[in-house]
């Protein structure tokens, strides 16, 4: 599966972000009451920011997910962890399913996320710090290689601090492509 990527524009994707972000499955994010108003304030906030960057995730020409980057040294997690040379940090949000659900779709998108982060100069390890209640996303986060260091106080959430090698996303991708397939279904 492959996706293109497109810097967010707050203002003019704002009201596409806020449909998402405002949704039950979304409740993680933290922005279910959020108004069209508040996702432009955020998200212009995270564009001039000039180390955390939104990119919108498209998908056969529609956009399908929202990924963040950021550089931990400038987050709330240079308190909670010696921040090493080559690491990034990840936010995915994968839009509702427009039509009947793909099976592996939420995996080949994170997979797409891991493949851009890593082909950028430098970058030897992703971080990500999901809210250590949101189960769902610790599964696929092994699944594509993250290790758990433990959970950490951020301002905002109690998370489950987890890290991503090179090496061990190369390694869960060869896993999840020598899967076998039924009529095109991953198992």
């Amino acid at each position: 599966m492959s996706f293109t990527f497109r810097c967010l524009d707050p203002q003019a994707d704002a009201p596409l972000l806020h449909s998402w972000v405002t949704r039950p499955y979304a409740s993680f994010w933290g922005m279910l009451n959020a108004t069209v108003e508040d996702v432009v304030g955020e998200y212009a906030r995270i564009q001039s920011s000039g180390h955390h960057h939104a990119l919108l995730g498209i998908d056969d020409g529609v956009p399908a997910f929202l990924m963040e980057e950021y550089l931990p040294e400038s987050s709330p997690l240079n308190s909670v962890y010696a921040v090493q040379p080559g690491d990034i940090g990840m936010h995915l949000l994968v839009a509702p399913p427009q039509a009947t659900p793909r099976n592996g779709f939420t995996a080949d998108v994170m997979e797409s996320v891991l493949e851009r982060l890593f082909q950028k100069p430098g970058v030897e390890r992703v971080v990500v710090e999901p809210d250590a209640r949101n189960t769902k996303i610790h599964v696929l986060n092994a699944r594509l290689g993250f290790e758990p260091a433990g959970e950490v106080n951020l301002p905002d959430k109690q998370a489950l601090l987890s890290f991503c090698t090179r090496e061990a996303f190369h390694a869960a991708r060869a896993a999840r492509s020598s899967k076998p397939t039924i009529q095109g279904a991953s198992l």
